[in-house]
């Protein structure tokens, strides 16, 4: 198998971005929507705490699991908005954006400045095979590049990858989790203090909460469900947006528009869809106009698809169940090198 790249654009195309930009401006699509993030604010802040009344009220019983599910649904949408907030898409002003991120990246146990630096590198070259940060996963391989790279353990889960690559995401969420805590105690981001001092609101409360109301045993099923779902929804808003699209070679340098054009997938569906995933399934467009407002992506996709369509860029979408096999997909036929018996 030979993994597609990205081509370079040829001839005079460095003003297409500009053109386009220009477009979307006049359509008023950069501007703040205050009113659908403080209804969606409110609303899961609401959801969070009924959610919490009925885990204290439920106490020592076997439906706790479904509260946990619930969590899980919450915690991860708590993450989203903390995302739009990372990318200044809420408020007009950094320092506003960043006390919501604070606040709901706390929440779901992320450490804020961790992740924003993180996923701003993979915006700034997504799929890129040296410099994005979201395919280099020491047990994944993403191109044939990759694949020849792995060794041990690593190259034996490399082979098998689209079979491991859902049950792994049952552990996203816990590998988040100590990759915050690494960042804090590393001083790898600015506000160290701050978002440690979060961090460890966050975990001795969730213990503090989980093992007063619930004994041992129950305490810890709560947590394996909480914390397992939550990763694999994560996981699965996450993985149909690039996984499976060209990667840049280390020595292709595509203009901007198209480097974030191919590079994307974009998921059709309805509002379902939209609140489902977070808004990650305008992934073309949000990695366009990272600062665009979730609610404007929807708008502006089909005028990024029609402008796409007139320079002949290819536009990538389809179905989420599709782009879940074409993920896994993917990752079988980069792992096919390693499955074939050495030769002497």
């Amino acid at each position: 198998m030979t993994t597609s790249h990205v081509q370079p654009s040829a001839g005079k195309h460095g003003s297409d971005f500009a053109e386009l930009a220009r477009s979307i401006k006049r359509s008023g699509l950069l501007q703040r929507r205050y009113t659908p993030y403080a209804v969606r604010i409110t609303v899961n802040v609401l959801l969070l705490a009924a959610g919490s009344v009925a885990f204290v009220l439920l106490g020592d019983s076997w439906w706790q699991l479904l509260t946990a599910v619930f969590f899980a649904g919450m915690f991860t949408q708590f993450a989203f908005v903390g995302h739009d907030a990372g990318h200044n898409q809420i408020l007009r002003t950094r320092r506003g954006n960043n006390i919501i991120g604070y606040a709901h990246s706390a929440v779901a146990g992320i450490s804020y400045g961790w992740w924003v630096g993180k996923h701003n590198q993979h915006h700034a070259n997504p799929n890129h095979e040296d410099e994005d940060p979201d395919i280099e996963i020491a047990a994944l391989a993403f191109s044939d590049e990759q694949s020849h790279t792995k060794r041990g353990l690593f190259r034996w889960v490399a082979k098998y990858q689209a079979f491991l690559f859902f049950p792994m995401l049952l552990l996203e969420a816990m590998m988040l989790h100590v990759r915050s805590i690494q960042a804090v105690l590393r001083r790898e981001i600015e506000s160290a203090k701050l978002e440690g001092g979060l961090l460890a609101v966050h975990v001795v409360g969730y213990l503090a909460a989980v093992l007063l109301v619930l004994p041992p045993g129950k305490a810890a099923l709560f947590i394996a469900v909480h914390q397992g779902l939550m990763g694999v929804y994560l996981g699965m808003s996450f993985a149909p947006n690039h996984k499976g699209m060209p990667i840049t070679a280390k020595d292709e340098k595509p203009d901007f528009l198209r480097k974030q054009v191919l590079t994307a997938r974009n998921i059709i569906g309805g509002p379902g869809v939209d609140f489902l995933l977070g808004g990650l399934n305008y992934q073309i467009e949000h990695h366009l106009f990272p600062s665009m407002p979730r609610p404007n992506l929807r708008r502006a996709q089909p005028l990024v698809r029609e402008f796409c369509e007139r320079r002949g860029i290819s536009y990538s979408q389809c179905g989420l169940l599709h782009s879940y096999a074409e993920v896994l997909r993917h990752l079988h036929a980069v792992g096919a090198p390693l499955r074939r018996p050495a030769t002497s």
